[in-house]
């Protein structure tokens, strides 16, 4: 495990389960958010977006999360392990609730979103939209170790059973 992506529906809590999956195998992690957005909530354009992710992927090690749909196959052709959080959407919506007004290290500011409706909408509508497509890439790219996780529960399982493996050697 090298390069990894960890992707999800917002709210699925890929950022804290990067900074955890960080902390035991001491691969960099970078975000997808932080590469798109500016502090005062512009974003960049396509082109410098793609640029700093490709800087990124050039690197020999990495953790990457985010979705990003556009830039997706781009990243699960270069990563080794995938980790999808394939949550059910009202764990999702309590994520975003949870993380609200609270100061984080994948956005480059202090996030409302669960105020913003249209992303609310967004989530909600992930499972039948969003996911279908990431399914068909998974499938496409069915020869990575791909990790997919239906629970938070089972996301902690992977994690503590990991650090225990990685202390072992």
């Amino acid at each position: 495990m090298k390069k990894v992506i960890i992707i999800g529906c917002p709210g699925s809590g890929k950022s804290t389960f990067g900074r955890k999956l960080k902390r035991i195998t001491d691969l960099p992690l970078y975000h997808l958010d932080m590469m798109y957005w500016n502090q005062d909530k512009t974003t960049v354009s396509k082109e410098i977006f793609i640029e700093r992710l490709e800087k990124t992927m050039n690197n020999s090690q990495w953790i990457i999360d985010g979705n990003y749909g556009s830039s997706m196959e781009m990243r699960l052709k270069e990563c080794d392990t995938v980790f999808f959080l394939d949550y059910p959407t009202e764990v999702c919506i309590e994520g975003i609730e949870t993380r609200k007004g609270n100061p984080r290290s994948d956005m480059p500011w202090i996030t409302n979103d669960g105020t913003d409706e249209d992303f609310i909408t967004f989530v909600k509508n992930y499972n039948s939209e969003s996911r279908p497509e990431v399914i068909k890439l998974l499938e496409k790219y069915s020869s990575k170790n791909i990790i997919v996780f239906h629970s938070r529960e089972e996301s902690e399982i992977y994690l503590l059973a990991l650090q225990y493996f990685l202390s072992l050697t």
